[in-house]
């Protein structure tokens, strides 16, 4: 455990300051009367003062208390009556008066001047600014990390760990099993580097991973770590800048410097995109800033070092394309290895991963929970088997069973399960027809993906009902009948509502926004309409691994603009029509659904495949 450190506190000071003026103040044996400037003249001249001191500022010494009535006024002859019996110590305060002097000398009163002492002032006026400054440095050196320092600003912020601390090896990795090959790889470059040297071989000098959030980018860098055994500096892109100019350069030949030092060692460069932005797409800042300067000291670097001592770089993003080609050329970044979303198959192995120290029903089976859960990554399927262990810990259970992962795969997909929301009763009614039109027009289609359960529980923040369906298999390719069917199971609650209560409410939102994004890039980007033929009309997405729409300005016409929204607008009546003569000719069995989920809340698949028997018999 690190020592305590002791943080410097303002309060420190104002106390040491409170000491040292305490004990210059005057312990006056009584106290001292105030009297005006012309007051203390009437006085002199009668006599009734003496032992004077004269001040810059002021006039001090004894005032005698006999035959004062004429002299002071009733307010003051009861102020010395408060202070005592006897002579009394009084102050006034001095007035320029050239002919004093001369006037105390002729009533015959004992005067003395008085030499300042300004050792205090002096000290206040030097020591107090010192130690101000000495306290601001503490707090700058404490600002920069309790290792650095201010004058060690320029040094790099990686961590360096071992072996045994990043506690991660290639064991830990499921699911993406090309880029763990090819990283394996990389570990016995750093292993056995003469194996590829006496065939005149040389090793990469960096890799690059990227992919979507939470597919294993870090973990896989760890992984390489744990396995190679060799110090391994990890830091994100935005370590390297800091508001002082130069200290993002001077981190990058630190770093490099230190890694060659360790050498064979890595180099872990997360949220590279951070850094590495492609240089020149700012016209504000002129080409010319701080993170270019960075960008350009890391690629001065990247050309300088020797892969012969063993130092490999690894960097990770999701943001491959606003990367600086520079940056990506063979000799700096020479491999790029993508992590993709698991399939079915790596979504097991991952699960299998994470259960390693969850207790699990014996007939459990991980295949049907990979099969729920399409487009999860790593990350998603980790916090799937916490949530799924929780849940049995709420429930009293000794084991994790299927039921924990239904609940926990409605609460990732869904959100919370809010049984406290007060739904009326119609407004019930109208999400249970809604949701059963979804379900009829998705059990009615042939490419549309099979309904495993439907809700009318309300979840997460907007959501009062939903229709949960299941992928057979993993896809990457969709046709247009594929498409048109989604089109029509989108549309499925919408035309349930006017088909029952002849009248719509706002529940379809989202379901509209989903089908007219789907109809869109049927007509513009996939060429899917005989009225415009093959053309596309909508740029691609400029993230790859990132859910970002694309904000390039649209380059067709006015014209060409109208007929893509008639081409959307055929689509969806066509989709209108089809979906309300399905659910006109299952009328009966849409009452039944909705009656049921109004009953039960929730119907499992079993429960709707014998709702569809009985119908047919």
């Amino acid at each position: 455990m690190k020592p305590k450190q002791r943080k410097f506190s303002i309060g420190y000071l104002a106390l040491a300051l409170i000491a040292v003026l305490a004990f210059q103040i005057p312990l006056f044996g009584s106290r001292a009367a105030n009297v005006s400037y012309s007051e203390f003249k009437a006085l002199a001249k009668k006599g009734k003062v003496s032992n004077l001191t004269l001040d810059k500022e002021t006039i001090s010494g004894t005032l005698s208390t006999d035959g004062l009535e004429t002299l002071l006024s009733k307010e003051k002859l009861e102020e010395l009556k408060r202070l005592g019996d006897g002579p009394h110590r009084f102050v006034a305060a001095r007035v320029e008066d050239p002919g004093l002097v001369a006037e105390l000398e002729q009533a015959n009163v004992k005067f003395a001047g008085h030499v300042e002492n300004t050792w205090l002032a002096t000290l206040l006026s030097w020591v107090l600014p010192a130690v101000v400054f000495a306290g601001v440095w503490v707090l700058l050196m404490r600002r920069f990390g309790p290792q650095q320092g201010l004058m060690a600003i320029g040094k790099s912020k990686a961590r360096v760990y071992v072996e045994h601390k990043t506690g991660v090896t290639f064991d830990d990795v499921a699911g993406i099993d090309e880029a763990r090959g090819e990283l394996m790889e990389v570990v016995d470059f750093l292993k056995n580097p003469d194996r590829y040297r006496r065939l005149g071989g040389k090793i990469p000098k960096g890799v690059l991973i990227v992919g979507a959030p939470g597919t294993g980018k870090t973990l896989l860098a760890k992984a390489v770590a744990g396995e190679a055994g060799v110090p391994f500096f990890s830091l994100s892109g935005s370590d390297f800048v800091e508001m002082f100019v130069g200290v993002g350069a001077a981190r990058v030949r630190d770093l490099f410097a230190q890694a060659q030092e360790k050498a064979p060692s890595i180099i872990f460069i997360d949220e590279l995109d951070a850094l590495g932005k492609a240089r020149g797409v700012s016209p504000i800042m002129g080409g010319h800033d701080e993170r270019e300067q960075t960008l350009n000291q890391l690629l001065a670097e990247l050309d300088g070092f020797d892969t012969q001592k063993g130092v490999m770089i690894l960097a990770a993003t999701n943001r491959p394309e606003i990367l600086d080609p520079a940056l990506l050329r063979p000799g700096r970044f020479d491999r790029q290895v993508v992590l993709d979303r698991p399939d079915l198959r790596g979504r097991e192995k991952i699960l299998r991963v994470h259960v390693r120290d969850v207790k699990l029903a014996p007939d459990l089976d991980l295949s049907l929970v990979a099969a729920r859960t399409p487009g999860f990554v790593g990350a998603d399927l980790a916090n799937l088997v916490n949530e799924a262990a929780l849940h049995a810990a709420r429930e009293g259970k000794e084991v994790v069973d299927g039921v924990d992962f239904d609940e926990a795969i409605d609460r990732v997909v869904g959100g919370l399960e809010r049984r406290s929301r007060v739904i009326n009763p119609k407004e019930k009614e109208i999400v249970a027809y809604h949701e059963a039109g979804h379900a009829l027009v998705a059990e009615s289609r042939e490419h549309a993906d099979r309904v495993a359960k439907i809700s009318v529980i309300p979840r997460g923040v907007a959501a009062l009902g939903y229709t949960q369906q299941q992928p057979t298999e993993d896809r990457y390719l969709m046709t247009r009948a594929e498409l048109l069917d989604r089109l029509d199971v989108l549309l499925g609650g919408r035309v349930a509502e006017e088909l029952v209560f002849g009248d719509i409410s706002t529940g379809a939102q989202d379901d509209l926004q989903r089908a007219t994004d789907m109809a869109r890039h049927m007509v513009a980007r996939y060429g899917m309409t005989e009225a415009l033929g093959l053309a596309t009309f909508e740029p691609p997405r400029q993230a790859l691994f990132l859910n970002v729409p694309s904000m390039a300005q649209r380059e067709y016409s006015e014209e060409t603009a109208r007929r893509i929204d008639d081409e959307i607008r055929k689509l969806f009546e066509a989709a209108h029509e089809r979906v309300r003569k399905t659910l006109t000719a299952k009328r009966e069995v849409l009452t039944s659904l909705a009656k049921l989920l109004i009953e039960k809340e929730v119907v499992s698949r079993d429960d709707l495949m014998a709702l569809l028997a009985s119908a047919e018999v």
